[in-house]
């Protein structure tokens, strides 16, 4: 059975070639989604939130396969990051970030597929499924270290948005192509995403 996976379906969004920003329309997606706040690379909320999104993802994929008949790759990390000071994020003062984390789900995933999955596992706390639509973005693909994302947010603020008259109008977006326990700092790949109008 043909496998699906959001990179090669959405290639535009997943799936971009190194450049500088661009503009993508972003339709509705579903996600497995988890709030939190405070620093990724130090909170155990954090790590707990990540571990429970592959969880579920996998048995929701494991059900669907099963039930359903149909076989889906799970989907990238993807984080939602906000703060009440926008500075810090160019300063880097990753204490008071306000993130949501989260992984897309095939179409075809509904939430009983979903509940199903969470009855048999037990470390969801905290997971929900929920439609998130940004509509027109602008993105860019950043290769290197996350704490290089910094000079990039702040020409995306201070250039980029003013010259193409644009504003913001949703909450900064992470797509993580790869994984960091395997791949070199300089060598990490994600895409930086905002929402625009």
């Amino acid at each position: 059975m043909p496998s699906y996976d959001i990179k090669k379906a959405l290639p535009a969004l997943y799936a971009p070639k190194p450049g500088g920003w661009h503009v993508v329309d972003v339709p509705e997606i579903a996600f497995l989604m988890v709030d939190g706040h405070g620093d990724p690379n130090t909170s155990s909320a954090y790590a707990d939130a990540v571990a429970a999104l592959y969880t579920l993802s996998y048995t929701v994929r494991a059900i669907a396969k099963a039930e359903l008949g149909r076989v889906h790759t799970v989907g990238p990390l993807e984080g939602l990051w906000s703060a009440d000071d926008p500075s810090v994020f160019r300063t880097r003062e990753k204490s008071a970030w306000d993130w949501t984390m989260m992984i897309s789900q095939p179409a075809w995933i509904t939430p009983d597929v979903v509940e199903a999955a969470m009855r048999k596992k037990k470390a969801v706390d905290g997971v929900r499924f929920a439609p998130y639509a940004e509509g027109r973005s602008v993105q860019v693909l950043h290769v290197g270290s996350y704490d290089d994302e910094g000079p990039v947010l702040a020409a995306l603020h201070r250039e980029y948005l003013p010259e193409h008259g644009f504003t913001f109008n949703g909450r900064h977006h992470e797509v993580y192509l790869s994984d960091p326990r395997r791949t070199a700092p300089e060598k990490l790949r994600t895409i930086l995403r905002q929402p625009v109008r």
